[in-house]
């Protein structure tokens, strides 16, 4: 589902930000020449809690290599990419109604709790 008020060129400019900004990097899967999955993370906030956080946006698999394991490359490489960037963790938010990639993601080791959003335009 496309958020509010997005368009393209909004894409272009996040897609651009992602990739060349030094606290932020799009993740790619690739089968032969051909892009089947990506992961954008972000370097984002100094918790007072938690220490520095990696925020996963953007996870995609094409729906069919789903299945396969990608996904999971997805996450370690995110988990990796936080880690070498000295994040103590992972979070991403999920809609209410994603039930199986909620089964994925705590079949990957995250813990589900809640998440509240605004926006603010």
């Amino acid at each position: 589902m496309r958020a509010p008020g997005y368009t393209a060129e909004r894409g272009r400019a996040g897609f651009k930000y992602a990739v060349h900004d030094r606290d932020a990097d799009v993740l790619l899967a690739v089968e032969g020449e051909r892009i089947v999955g990506l992961a954008s993370v972000y370097a984002d906030i100094l918790s007072i809690r938690y220490g520095p956080r990696c925020w996963l946006q953007d996870l995609v698999v094409t729906a069919s290599h789903r299945s396969r394991g990608i996904g999971a490359q997805l996450m370690g490489s995110a988990s990796d990419w936080a880690r070498e960037r000295g994040c103590t963790h992972l979070e991403l938010s999920s809609g209410a109604g994603r039930n199986d990639a909620h089964r994925f993601y705590l079949s990957q080791g995250m813990s589900q709790s809640y998440n509240f959003g605004k926006q603010v335009e």
